[in-house]
């Protein structure tokens, strides 16, 4: 679990990047298929994934985009900011067994509304298997911040 940081739009440069490393496991996959409700046996079942062109089972894509939200949600920027969009652009299976690297950069800040555009990439090895941008609403200290988080 990531170690929550907590920052400010004022603190938030163009170029700042967090990572967060992932290993899929099974259990991973299954909950988010009890959570998501997506049961596409693509994802469950070795033996149907075994007759796809993957050759095995797989993670849902928005599993793998799930990991930009927690890197958003707890380390850049982190807890307070909100999710206005991200586009995602799917570009590889991931995995069972796949250590996955999410890397989010600031690309771009709009202090008028303390917004920030980030540049999102989910690698693994060194394939991008997912990437787009989010555009998240931080908030500012001049606008009088936000509450502490109690964890």
């Amino acid at each position: 679990m990531l170690v929550l940081q907590t920052l400010y739009f004022e603190d938030l440069s163009v170029g700042q990047t967090e990572t967060l490393l992932k290993t899929v496991s099974a259990s991973d996959v299954v909950g988010f298929a009890e959570i998501s409700g997506d049961r596409n046996p693509i994802h469950l079942s070795e033996h149907f994934a075994a007759q796809t062109p993957f050759g095995t089972r797989i993670a849902h894509g928005l599993y793998t985009a799930s990991l930009i939200s927690a890197v958003l949600g707890t380390r850049l920027p982190g807890p307070g900011a909100i999710y206005i969009s991200q586009t995602l652009n799917f570009r590889a299976p991931v995995k069972i067994g796949d250590t996955v690297e999410v890397t989010v950069q600031v690309a771009e800040l709009m202090p008028e509304k303390t917004r920030a555009r980030l540049s999102c990439v989910c690698r693994v090895d060194d394939d991008v298997v997912l990437d787009g941008e989010a555009w998240v609403k931080v908030p500012s200290k001049e606008q009088g911040g936000r509450p502490l988080p109690r964890v």
